[in-house]
């Protein structure tokens, strides 16, 4: 871990490219850290239960609607461990505008946001950051959804940072700094996509994608 530097959108971009990202150390400094071992989610060993699948069929999942709420919700001071500053928010509204960071978002029938995640895309990594939910599994059907996309889109890397219960029940492991440096700059090299458009609608059924132009 190191202290210091900005929240410019180059400055992330770069952090992320050499296995970094931020994080603040106190309300005066920030920090930009490597975990060794740093945990990530195999694309094809997901872990998805029955009563998940289950879950899928009762949300809609969309893509980059309702990026800053999404975050907003992840930064809420009355969750535990929360971290996400205003600057923060500002600078990955940023980057999200910049085309860098994406969110996936669940919906219940009546169109009420339910959960989501969020997180940074560069080349073939997807460097998840934070999730939230406010209905049952509404964050793991987030999560089923991205790594759908991430496969459809030849993406190869879903970083998680850091290794939790939570994340080891869903298939998350964790590889030495060095392995994490070697999976990144083969994620990297490839020319992995996102859905291209201002709205993408993935069937609840299935969790395939369906991109919507919007």
């Amino acid at each position: 871990m190191c202290v210091g530097g900005d929240l410019e959108p180059g400055t992330i971009l770069d952090a992320y490219r050499n296995g970094l990202f931020p994080m603040p150390v106190s309300r005066r400094h920030l920090g930009w850290w490597s975990p060794d071992p740093r945990a990530v989610i195999p694309l094809d060993s997901l872990r998805v239960t029955r009563s998940l699948r289950r879950s899928c069929r009762r949300y809609e999942v969309r893509v980059d609607t309702a990026f800053r709420e999404v975050m907003e919700a992840c930064g809420d001071p009355r969750r535990p461990h929360g971290w996400i500053t205003k600057p923060f928010l500002d600078a990955y509204t940023r980057l999200h505008e910049l085309g860098w960071v994406h969110s996936v978002e669940t919906y219940t029938p009546d169109g009420e946001l339910a959960g989501g995640l969020y997180g940074v895309a560069v080349g073939g990594l997807f460097a998840g950051e934070s999730m939230f939910r406010r209905h049952t599994d509404a964050s793991k059907v987030a999560l089923v959804a991205l790594v759908d996309l991430l496969r459809a889109g030849g993406m190869r890397l879903l970083d998680v940072q850091w290794q939790t219960p939570h994340l080891a029940s869903l298939g998350a492991v964790e590889v030495p700094r060095a392995h994490y440096l070697e999976l990144l700059a083969d994620a990297l090299a490839c020319r992995g996509s996102w859905p291209v458009g201002s709205v993408a609608v993935l069937a609840p059924s299935t969790g395939a994608p369906n991109p919507l132009g919007g």
